[in-house]
């Protein structure tokens, strides 16, 4: 982008103001105010925040004046590790690619300032099961004894110095000896820091060679927690001017940050890349849709509750692809941290963002992240270019493209499943909605149990004991990842209450999975300091380390006595968790249904054993005196967590998060890695290979038609970036698998999918890798496919290698929601190196359906009314798709089988951009052929 040298070369150089004050330096800013346009005080605040940045960034080449799309160019890019690699992979392969064309590939930098964060997920070795002096293994498959790298001691166990309880001592999940309960976090970080030490050094010279970014080694945070209490400010400083914050964010959870009126959402490593390099993101007009926020809310109910409540009420209104902005005397209920819990599920209902404007509570938050000095400018700023919020001016009220209102008084605690977020059941409807879904067939809900088994109980022992398991027994509760458990609230509560259990004499059964994953090492803070985490602990709830873990399928293996016991009974066995994802068989393959809840509610299942129960009128357990004990019992009141939050979340926790990243990791300070400009590729890295997409890179380029293409696969509806791209661990029969072990690994060094994800022929291989995958071709759930011209039945990997070898190019045929889930580009980059030239889908998820234009996929939508049914498709024609020279967004194509059949579709490129990341091969190719004499 062209730095802003001389205002008067600036096509707005006119609204350059001047922001004066005798509290601080003089600050100039554009003013969209001089517009003189009356409209600007009643766009919605989220809309002002793109207006400055589009006029700030005018440089009448990505952005004219004249442009009918808005050209947004955010402040920063925020990275986190698991696609952050491929990211930077990717741009140590085009430095590559332009040296050999004689192109100095120093040229290639982030333009956009980077912030790469390592710490994101977390696969879990040690964990600790409950019950005094019980003892859990949490074995790994495939250990076979003699583990030179992680050391088993028999240390003494920690104390907290506010309450002294006795821990209970974790074993060694290979060696079976005890490890001290307080180094269970320490030995996770350990293990992951010698698995993953090939990633790191690239990070390290990734860090050394590219300007304009900045590596945050590991053990210092999570990727959505640093955003939160370290890197945004609100209102930036560059290239001699103040400006809003703003970032796009590789996780579709960045959205987290407009709770604090920092603009940001999540786009595909792809999208990321191009903005990196000085491409703006390019959208039409959004949508703005005011939610009206009004009544108040029920002592019971918690900002979980609120997220999920507004999940189901937006899901419903059909908002996706909007801009959600919530307004109205009930947002000032809400404290920062409630706001950026439910910003965070922004995804959930297919919103782009959901915005809360800068208010008085969110400048009382800054309080506890900035001095004074930068607070003040920050409000005089905001206040200036009328982005600062007053809910007592109605006045400011904006005009939304429509209207929903949310009545707070209306929420009751609920949770969400058992397989999808958007699925909803009041806790107190929980055991018969729970029953009914035992009854319904197979589902989004149901599991088709016959009424004379549904009282089936399997009796096992565990550790000496006799336990039995039934239906809706809980054997997985997590309190985890670092999105809606970072909210103080609710962490607090959830330890209140298991601090008043252990008073009250309950207990959690040994066999349950317990694991306490917080965001950071805040959390873990203030837990600590108001003396809750030793009741945590003592419940089977301690603190394992920090990142994405069982939300993402890292649980570590449930007790084989428990997996024989589902098994023999053909239960339905549940997980319940406080993430943001619970699709069915992420958890764990023998845990079906599973539950996401708020943390007090994870602890009170965990307590119960089973979520069918009515926690309103059935007893949690009894204590040691034979009594019966409720919910309401031991549930924390609001008074209570409000004033735990009140002395607990201070200055100090944001200051102890400034020391951790001035005095860095050890680990990384002690790291090695290359001092070049090329990065040194180890041809025998299983980690970090240099991917193909820049083989043959020339100046010209001509979009092909697609002639006589076969169907790789033919999906169903909501196909996930989980079935196309998994990120979980890498099963031993998989064809990454048999890669792995023909480069002489073990199972026990396979890693998962995330970790490699800077291996192309790792990725390729895992492409629709997924045990959940329903290929229509085959009839039946599993990664394979119907190699149609031999007749064979293949790994989808060895048949569109067959396809490849035979000069054959492929499409996927699939229905409603094709790619919805996490973010995750190699859910595009691996169809693109298995052949795959098109996806004829009903309908696709917005961020998927950008990364298939970035990767040079057309992403073509059947035209209302149609799909394969409706047009007799079965899925094993030739395809073959005119693609004219002269394409234009959203055009009609002509689509022809050889049946002699042919239909309508149309090709979802929005914009002119889009057609020229088609055209080119995707947005990689685009940037790199620019570069190119």
């Amino acid at each position: 982008m062209q730095v802003l040298l001389f205002c008067t070369e600036h096509p707005f150089g006119h609204l350059i103001d001047t922001l004066q004050s005798e509290q601080y330096e003089e600050r100039r800013y554009f003013n969209p105010q001089k517009l003189r346009d009356v409209r600007y005080e009643k766009l919605p605040f989220c809309m002002r925040v793109l207006l400055e940045s589009t006029i700030r960034k005018c440089d009448g080449f990505y952005i004219k004046t004249d442009d009918a799309e808005v050209a947004f160019s955010p402040a920063r890019v925020l990275l986190q590790d698991f696609t952050g690699i491929p990211a930077m992979v990717d741009l140590a392969a085009m430095r590559d690619a332009l040296a050999k064309q004689g192109v100095d590939p120093n040229l290639v930098n982030p333009r956009c300032p980077t912030d790469l964060i390592v710490d994101h997920s977390l696969q879990i070795d040690y964990s600790k099961c409950s019950s005094s002096g019980s003892h859990c293994s949490g074995q790994r498959p495939g250990h076979r004894g003699g583990c030179s790298k992680v050391s088993c001691s028999d240390a003494p166990s920690g104390r907290s110095a506010a309450v002294q309880i006795e821990n209970t001592p974790l074993l060694c999940p290979f060696h079976l000896q005890p490890v001290s309960e307080p180094e269970t976090m320490i030995r996770n970080q350990e293990m992951e820091l010698i698995r993953n030490k090939e990633r790191l050094q690239f990070f390290k010279w990734c860090s050394k060679a590219f300007k304009n970014i900045n590596v945050v080694p590991p053990d210092i945070n999570t990727v959505h927690q640093l955003n939160l209490e370290y890197l945004c400010q609100v209102v930036q400083e560059g290239e001699g001017f103040i400006y809003p914050d703003s970032v796009v964010g590789t996780d579709s959870h960045t959205t987290m940050i407009n709770g604090l009126g920092i603009l940001g959402w999540g786009v595909g490593g792809i999208e990321s890349e191009a903005v990196m390099l000085g491409q703006p993101v390019s959208l039409t007009l959004p949508q703005v849709v005011g939610c009206k926020i009004v009544g108040t809310i029920s002592p019971l109910a918690t900002s979980i509750d609120i997220v999920l409540g507004i999940t189901k009420h937006l899901r419903q209104a059909g908002i996706g692809g909007k801009f959600v902005e919530f307004f109205g005397p009930g947002v000032q209920q809400l404290s920062a941290p409630d706001r950026t819990t439910i910003a965070n599920m922004c995804p959930e209902y297919n919103a782009t963002v959901s915005f809360f404007p800068v208010d008085d509570i969110t400048l009382q938050h800054f309080k506890h992240t900035s001095t004074d000095h930068t607070l003040v400018v920050l409000e005089d700023y905001l206040k200036a270019i009328k982005l600062f919020r007053s809910y007592s001016d109605q006045s400011e009220e904006p005009q939304y493209s429509e209207v929903i209102e949310m009545n707070l008084s209306s929420i009751v605690p609920h949770v969400s499943g058992p397989k999808r977020p958007q699925d909803r059941v009041a806790v107190t409807c929980m055991k018969e909605d729970f029953i009914n879904c035992l009854n319904e067939k197979v589902g989004f809900k149901g599991f088709h149990i016959s009424k004379e088994k549904q009282a089936t109980q399997v009796p096992f022992l565990h550790e000496g004991a006799e336990y039995n398991l039934a239906h809706g027994s809980v054997v997985i509760a997590a309190v985890i990842s670092c999105t809606n458990n970072c909210n103080p609230s609710v962490m607090l509560a959830a330890g209140l209450l298991a601090k008043k259990a252990i008073e009250a004499g309950l207990k959690v059964k040994p066999y349950i999975r317990t694991s306490l994953v917080p965001g950071s090492g805040t959390v873990t803070h203030y837990l600590n300091t108001s003396g809750v985490l030793p009741y945590l602990r003592k419940l089977g709830f301690e603190v394992v380390g920090y990142g994405c873990a069982t939300c993402v399928g890292n649980t570590a293996p449930l007790p084989e006595s428990v997996v024989d016991a589902i098994k023999q009974g053909d239960l339905v066995a549940c997980g319940v968790l406080s993430g943001n994802r619970h699709l069915e068989g992420r958890l764990c393959d023998c845990v079906r249904a599973n539950y996401l809840a708020s943390p007090p509610l994870v602890v009170a299942y965990a307590i119960a054993g089973t979520v069918s129960i009515n926690l309103e009128t059935e007893p949690l357990g009894v204590n040691s005196e034979g009594k019966d004990v409720y919910l309401r019992d031991i549930w924390p009141s609001k008074e209570e967590v409000n004033h735990t939050e009140e002395n607990i979340v201070i200055d100090s926790m944001f200051k102890e998060l400034r020391s951790r990243m001035e005095k860095g990791s050890s680990f990384w300070n002690s790291l090695e890695s290359a001092e070049s400009a090329l990065f040194p590729w180890d041809p025998k890295s299983t980690y970090i290979r240099c991917p193909s997409f820049f083989n043959k890179l020339v100046k010209a380029c001509t979009p092909q038609s697609i002639e006589g293409a076969y169907p790789l696969l033919f999906l169903g509806d909501k196909v996930t970036t989980d079935h196309i791209s998994p990120a979980g661990s890498i099963a031993r029969v998989s064809a990454a698998a048999k890669y792995l072990q023909s480069k002489r690994l073990t199972p026990r060094e396979f890693n998962s999918y995330g970790a490699r994800r800077g291996n192309d022929a790792v990725m390729t291989r895992g492409t629709f890798a997924s045990i959940k995958l329903q290929n229509r071709l085959i009839g039946k759930t599993g990664p394979r496919t119907l190699h149609i011209p031999s007749g064979q039945t293949l790994d989808v990997f060895e048949a569109a290698e067959r396809y490849q070898r035979d000069g054959v190019p492929l499409i996927i045929l699939a229905g409603k929601e094709y790619g919805s889930g996490s973010s995750r580009d190699w859910a595009a980059k691996g169809p693109y190196l298995m052949g795959v030239r098109a996806v004829i889908a009903e309908s696709f998820e917005k961020i998927h359906r950008n990364h298939l234009v970035g990767m040079g996929i057309a992403p073509l939508q059947f035209l209302p009314g149609q799909n394969a049914d409706s047009l007799e498709l079965c899925g094993k024609e030739r395809f073959t798709i005119n693609i004219p020279q002269e394409l234009i967004p959203r055009q009609q194509l002509v689509v022809q089988t050889s049946t002699g059949k042919s239909f309508s579709v149309m090709a979802l490129f929005e914009n002119d951009m889009d057609v020229a990341f088609f055209r080119h091969g995707g947005i990689l190719k685009y940037v790199a052929r620019s570069l190119l004499p």
